[in-house]
């Protein structure tokens, strides 16, 4: 595997910086370092620098920059590169556990031998950390899950998952943002739209957040809804400031 950083191709107008192996908190640090540092170094000619668990991809122009000239300057920031602790936001988000928006509740609550019930709660008490967005735009793949509720992906995935489904799987949790395909199991639902073009930021949760979740009830899961689908619900009061 060799010693990192390590800096590998990534298509004809990019490169990888990768920091390490696996999900693990002190690599992605170390991601989100040199996501920080670029952003404030403005090199010419690098469009966008996207993090994921244990690598930053860095896209550039290569109308505007070698890639010799960009590996180079990049390659020179890597020794001095300190992984500060990222303070990224705190959410809280509402997260009904209901059974009709929770298909799979039960059966993750009989292999993980806990009731429903005992299932919700421990997820609701979670905090969960972004590592990074992937898969579909405001998809975020959060660490944290607690081992009792760790479980191997589903065996068969489902065609359609309802948009604002709560998922867990193996030390994850997500919410899909979308209707799509997918394979985690579902223990809730949030009337919250994770990603929305109409919004000044589009996608809601970004790398280095951290998010926890307020159980609601089904009929405060529909008044939401309801103020969200008319666009006058205030996602702002959902930010933790203290």
């Amino acid at each position: 595997m060799g010693s990192y950083p390590q800096i590998r191709d990534f298509g004809d107008t990019g490169f990888s910086v990768e920091f390490g192996e696996g999900i693990d908190r002190a690599v992605n640090a170390m991601v989100m370092a040199l996501h920080a540092a670029l952003g404030e170094a403005a090199l010419p000619g690098v469009i966008e620098t996207i993090p994921s668990f244990r690598a930053l991809l860095v896209q550039y122009d290569p109308l505007v920059t070698a890639r010799v000239d960009l590996e180079a300057k990049v390659r020179a920031m890597l020794p001095d590169l300190t992984a500060a602790e990222h303070v990224g936001r705190l959410w809280r988000l509402p997260v009904c556990y209901a059974p009709d928006l929770a298909p799979d509740l039960n059966d993750v609550a009989e292999r993980c031998k806990l009731a429903p019930e005992d299932v919700a709660a421990r997820h609701a008490a979670g905090r969960f950390f972004v590592y990074m967005l992937g898969f579909m735009p405001g998809l975020a793949y959060m660490g944290g899950l607690e081992a009792a509720l760790q479980l191997p992906r589903r065996k068969e995935p489902r065609l359609k998952v309802p948009p604002g489904s709560v998922a867990i799987a193996e030390s994850m949790t997500t919410i899909y943002p979308w209707e799509s395909p997918g394979g985690w199991h579902l223990i809730g639902r949030t009337p919250l739209r994770l990603f929305d073009a109409g919004r000044a930021e589009p996608t809601l949760l970004a790398p280095g957040d951290e998010v926890t979740c307020r159980a609601i009830t089904a009929a405060e899961y529909e008044a939401m809804l309801a103020e969200v689908e008319a666009g006058r619900f205030d996602y702002a009061a959902l930010q933790v400031t203290a």
